[in-house]
């Protein structure tokens, strides 16, 4: 929990750079350690974990993966499946049938490429099924290069919290990107993330009372969500 007295008094018009240096040390206090949420051993294992994630919660994507992985934990393997073995076992996972065949065609794509998943973000964005912030979280989490990928969680915060005016995913990954020093990208956009999970919900939410939204969301803001 955070200390009250590490607070800002008032810090309304405040420089968005400062509210986003207090909002880190925050973050940094709240969440020294930043762990992974979906299980994965190696960067396609990742890389099919957040592939699967979107639009599921990472809870239920570790409750399939442990299945899906001990057959199919290489592109060779995933490739040797057919599509409707692989959708199968992810039956449970929103968007299933169009995720496993994007699942069956990447890792066939993967394997026509040399066999590894690589850092390369032209390369992880060919691939099907894997938009920008999957390959961010790859770069970032498997391979260590800075990177800020950017989920529904990081999307409203940032509108929040006065970073980003909110109206694209791109304008709140290029804000956020401004504020943050590039070395934090890869725990902030976790911190964040576990910050809204835990303490900033998008329903029913206080804002005045919010550890961040306290004092960092505007005064309309606050009047604004409190209606919903």
């Amino acid at each position: 929990m955070i200390l009250s007295s590490a607070l800002p008094g008032n810090v309304r018009g405040v420089k968005r750079q400062d509210k986003a240096d207090r909002i880190g040390e925050i973050l940094d206090e709240m969440y020294p350690e930043t762990p992974i949420p979906l299980d994965h051993v190696d960067p396609y294992t990742l890389l099919v974990a957040v592939a699967l994630s979107a639009q599921t919660t990472d809870k239920k994507v570790n409750q399939v993966t442990p299945a899906l992985f001990a057959v199919a934990d290489t592109p060779e393997k995933m490739a040797a499946l057919d599509p409707d073995r692989i959708l199968g076992m992810i039956r449970e996972i929103g968007l299933a049938p169009t995720k496993a065949r994007n699942l069956w065609t990447a890792a066939n794509q993967i394997i026509d490429a040399g066999g590894d998943v690589i850092p390369d973000w032209r390369f992880l964005e060919s691939l099907a099924g894997v938009g920008h912030k999957t390959a961010s979280v790859v770069m970032s989490q498997a391979f260590g290069i800075p990177a800020f990928a950017v989920d529904t969680h990081i999307h409203r915060l940032a509108a929040r919290w006065g970073l980003s005016n909110g109206t694209t995913v791109v304008r709140t990954e290029r804000d956020l990107k401004a504020v943050f020093a590039e070395n934090t990208w890869n725990a902030r956009h976790l911190q964040i993330i576990f910050f809204g999970r835990e303490c900033c919900p998008a329903l029913r939410h206080d804002l005045s009372t919010c550890p961040i939204c306290g004092w960092a969301a505007t005064k309309q803001r606050i009047r604004d969500e409190s209606s919903r």
